[in-house]
């Protein structure tokens, strides 16, 4: 692709559109890329509540937003209920736009979810192999695989092992079987130096985070995923496997189906299946530094090569122009539809005394900080089961009943 493109970005600029946590990982890595490939970026926040009050005025904003700039490219990473379809339908049908979304978690939201999103768009992009064999079971053959990668701006060289400060590292949540994992090293008498939410040392910014990771002998990165009430815990390939090596960092992680596909396990990174395993290949590692030394730097070489978003998003830009006139008749309904905004109506009293019912539920079992967070959860769940593609349109209930909670 050569000449500039002008790209629509919607996502979340905060971590669950949190104002108090970093930048989401999208907003710090998606748009300085699109940026360095010579294209213009318009951003629309689609997790922002302070600007609007609710989902109607969000809708609205982003609709006329794009209506006035008419982008080449929307580039949408749904997070929830954040964007209707009616939202993304309208613009594919009265704008030029090719709408793209990039899919995450598909590994475990693909039947809660994606398969109900995607037919909104023009164009899909997932990380995940089995959920892109299922959009075209089900007849969503607009569907690139693509995966994570490093952004260009973080490039380190790796750094010779004995200048190291941090034998062993970890970054990321403690959510799930992370600190059982964890736990376990230590009874085998390896520490691990943990960062993120959840951990002693708390978070760490973008730049401490890559600082950490070069300055480790090795990073562990665990492959499980969030629960998810329909597939429980499955492997995924994360984006911390490229951001790694990209850092300049020793990876270690766990073995996920695919993952040779992009690095060579044993030469560019280390892999392990168990917890004797990880125990065994750490203390073999951290003494055999000359050959962490190399499979570091061969795992940069590897990643500046072929892992960067200058790549993957480039390939993602032109499969969404390239799909930007197809399936042209299923979107012209949209132009006869109804405006959403205009279409949405409010929670009457009856919802609203269920929410009411439901967050004393939630304040009684979990506190009152994750009461209205337990109650969107539980509506969700009976939503996309009972009303399907619906729960993520105007009529959707979790939509009406919670317009102010991301």
């Amino acid at each position: 692709m050569t000449h500039s493109l002008k790209i629509l970005c919607a996502l979340a600029r905060y971590a669950n559109g949190d104002p108090a946590r970093e930048p989401s990982y999208e907003y710090a890595n998606f748009l300085p890329t699109l940026k360095r490939l010579g294209h213009g970026t318009v951003f629309f926040d689609t997790l922002d509540r302070a600007r609007y009050a609710d989902l109607r005025q969000r809708n609205a904003a982003f609709l006329a937003l794009a209506r006035q700039e008419q982008p080449d490219v929307l580039l949408n990473v749904p997070f929830m209920n954040d964007v209707w379809l009616e939202t993304v339908e309208r613009i594919g049908a009265e704008t030029p736009t090719a709408t793209l979304a990039w899919m995450t978690d598909d590994s475990w939201r693909y039947e809660s979810f994606s398969r109900f999103i995607a037919p909104a768009f023009r164009a899909v992009a997932t990380t995940d192999p089995a959920a892109a064999d299922k959009y075209r079971r089900d007849g969503m053959g607009h569907v690139l695989l693509t995966q994570w990668a490093a952004n260009a701006d973080h490039l380190h060289p790796p750094l010779p092992a004995p200048q190291c400060k941090y034998p062993v590292s970890f970054v990321g949540a403690a959510h799930g079987d992370r600190r059982h994992w964890i736990e376990t090293l230590r009874r085998r008498g390896i520490e691990v130096a943990c960062f993120g939410l959840g951990w002693p040392a708390g978070t760490v910014t973008q730049d401490e985070m890559m600082r950490v990771i070069r300055e480790s002998r090795i990073c562990i990165n665990f492959s499980s995923s969030s629960f998810s009430a329909t597939s429980g815990r499955v492997a995924q390939i994360k984006a911390r496997v490229f951001e790694t090596p990209g850092a300049g960092g020793f990876l270690l992680a766990q073995w996920v189906e695919g993952l040779d596909r992009w690095y060579a396990p044993g030469e560019e990174i280390a892999v392990f299946r168990d917890s004797d395993d990880l125990a065994e290949k750490i203390t073999y590692y951290l003494s055999h530094l000359g050959e962490r030394d190399a499979i570091a730097r061969a795992g940069f070489e590897r990643t500046r090569r072929d892992h960067l978003y200058d790549n993957r998003l480039a390939e993602a830009l032109e499969f969404a122009l390239a799909s930007r006139g197809a399936r042209r008749d299923q979107f012209a309904a949209g132009r006869r539809s109804p405006d959403p905004a205009d279409a949405y109506r409010p929670c009457g009293p009856a919802c609203r005394l269920i929410r009411r019912l439901l967050e004393t539920a939630g304040a009684i079992v979990f506190g009152k900080q994750r009461a209205t967070h337990f109650a969107r959860r539980v509506v969700f769940e009976l939503a996309w089961r009972l009303q399907g593609k619906r729960a993520y349109r105007v009529e959707g209930w979790t939509g009406r009943m919670f317009p102010d909670v991301p």
